[in-house]
């Protein structure tokens, strides 16, 4: 078996659950080459990724979860990229508006969205599932926590593609060119709020703190970025896959339509198990240690794979088998707990739910009408673009 998980290749239509699948059973601890780099580890078994992500003494999260080392400075840190206590002080910053009690608050204004979006296309009977349905949700809703406007927040959305793509699908001045120009408008935003102060996320940020004194301006852009970054990939790669996924298995779309009220709230987790939109994480050991009885020294790079974790026989009965009335199911799509489980949990089951529940009530025999292009990278899963035909149906928003 031919093992790559650095190349767009490997992921040109989905996740490489055949080299997953080699690897858990012969070597779920791997040594895998890297060509600009020393080489990393590749997790790929259940509680192995588990353990991992709840152990930042041993596997910190600094410098970078990518597994491209990033250069950077010890004083600014995106909070992904750092470990308590100093990830634990980033976090309180943004904690208050994304627990289950605030985000309920944001029900009515999302499931409102969610037939804004579903209008915008109901009466064409054709649309790009991706562009038109899956990815307008988290930008509207990223743009209204962020206090931006909608075109600003699909314009920064496009940029975080770049950044996610695999080795060489961009040129190094094309990443950049993305990333000068995020951090540039995050820039502008802290500017703006500091004029004119509002209840949004932003503003939020503006008048924090964070090592004794306010934010600067790299503070805030780091959080920005990561508001914009995180806010889109789970909800649109996960619509994109799910309903991907209800499109090749139609007994379980026939099981879940006939039941949504109940049957969703489970089916989503499926979903998440299924496409898991986050592919990997990295983490770097601290020191010496041992992994699946392999040696891993101080230093070295270790990948949290989510894809085969969720897929891993010894902890999913028929892990292949897509199933809506799975249970248990414990996926860990959204990084399976520890200190960096994904603080936007909340928000995107909350914007999954309104957006599946208006497509398969209103747009009920939806469809594909040619192959899913899937996105060119290695660190984020789901399709780019997803084209779909259903009955014209018309406009339900005044």
């Amino acid at each position: 078996m031919e093992i790559d998980l650095l190349s767009a290749a490997s992921f040109a239509h989905g996740q490489p659950h055949d080299q997953y699948r080699w690897l858990r059973a012969n070597d779920p601890c791997h040594f895998h080459p890297e060509p600009s780099g020393p080489g990393f580890w590749a997790l790929t078994r259940y509680d192995d990724v588990r353990a991992i992500g709840r152990n930042a003494a041993t596997f910190s999260s600094w410098p970078t979860m990518t597994i491209a080392d990033v250069p950077g400075g010890d004083e600014h840190q995106m909070m992904i990229s750092c470990d308590p206590p100093a990830h634990t002080a980033q976090r309180r910053l943004l904690n208050s508006r994304f627990t289950p009690r605030a985000v309920t608050s944001w029900r009515d204004r999302i499931e409102e969205l969610a037939v804004q979006i579903v209008d915008a296309v109901a009466e064409r009977g054709e649309c790009d599932l991706v562009a038109d349905l899956a990815g307008e949700m988290p930008s509207f809703v990223i743009a209204e926590l962020l206090g931006i406007p909608l075109e600003d927040g699909r314009r920064l959305y496009q940029l975080t593609e770049i950044l996610h793509a695999a080795p060489g699908t961009h040129t190094p001045d094309a990443v950049q060119a993305a990333l000068a120009e995020m951090f540039s408008y995050g820039q502008r935003v802290a500017h703006e709020k500091r004029q004119h102060d509002s209840d949004d996320l932003s503003s939020l940020l503006v008048r924090s703190e964070l090592r004794g004194k306010p934010l600067d301006d790299i503070d805030f852009s780091l959080f920005f970025l990561l508001l914009i970054d995180a806010g889109g990939d789970t909800t649109r790669n996960l619509v994109g896959g799910g309903m991907l996924a209800l499109f090749e298995h139609p007994d379980e779309r026939r099981r879940l339509q006939a039941d949504l009220d109940g049957l969703l709230p489970g089916a989503i987790e499926e979903m998440l198990r299924w496409v898991s939109p986050v592919v990997y994480m990295r983490r770097t050991a601290t020191r010496d240690t041992v992994l699946c009885g392999r040696d891993i020294a101080e230093g070295d790079k270790v990948v949290m794979y989510y894809g085969s974790a969720n897929r891993d026989e010894d902890a999913f009965a028929e892990p292949d088998r897509f199933d809506i009335t799975r249970r248990p199911n414990d996926q860990i799509a959204f990084g399976g707990g520890g200190p960096h489980f994904c603080l936007g949990s909340h928000i995107a089951r909350l914007e999954i739910d309104a957006l599946l529940r208006q497509i398969l009530t209103r747009l009920p025999d939806i469809e594909p009408t040619a192959p899913a292009e899937w996105l060119t990278s290695n660190f984020v899963s789901g399709p780019s673009r997803l084209p779909v035909r259903f009955s014209p149906t018309p406009r339900t928003a005044s």
